[in-house]
């Protein structure tokens, strides 16, 4: 047998051992174990979570669906230029407020889970003024807009939520 030809069976060989498995079932004990400490809430209590609940939200998204609603809501007067309800991303285009035409905002917003809770979304917020020239530059956003942005929506998740579980009763 020729070098190249060992090398080649030696190489399918490894090739096929690579592809086989560990052998060792997953323990559904450390998936529940897991999730369950993670299913704490700064905001705390069942309102915050989905605790009694089998439905994800809304429709069956990869994402809780209070907060992806919520949060359509809250930036309702931004123009979004995309928004990924499986990817849990919101994306706006560049906005001037009326009256203030020298400076523009864009927000993103980041749904993390599933769960209703306090460190489920995250926002960040830029913002841009026009230089001498016209032309958009990069400026520093006012300390607290993100945390107020998170918080409105957070808000109106949690009353998304209670409507919710008023119509039920």
């Amino acid at each position: 047998m020729s070098a190249r030809l060992r090398f080649g069976v030696l190489a399918l060989i490894l090739a096929l051992t690579a592809c086989a498995g560990s052998g060792t079932p997953e323990d559904p004990n450390k998936i529940k174990r897991g999730m369950e400490t993670r299913s704490g809430s700064v905001l705390g209590g069942s309102l915050f979570s989905d605790e009694g609940s089998n439905s994800p939200g809304v429709g069956g998204l990869a994402v809780n669906g209070y907060l992806w609603r919520a949060s359509l809501d809250t930036i309702s007067f931004f123009p979004l230029a995309q928004a990924d309800a499986f990817g849990g991303v919101i994306v706006t285009e560049w906005y001037s407020l009326p009256g203030v035409e020298n400076e523009r905002h864009k927000v993103t917003i980041y749904i993390l889970n599933r769960e209703l809770r306090a460190d489920g979304v995250r926002v960040s917020t830029f913002k841009q003024v026009r230089d001498a020239t016209g032309g958009w530059v990069e400026a520093p956003v006012a300390d607290g807009v993100s945390a107020q942005i998170e918080n409105a929506i957070l808000a109106r998740a949690r009353q998304l939520r209670v409507d919710s579980q008023a119509a039920f009763e």
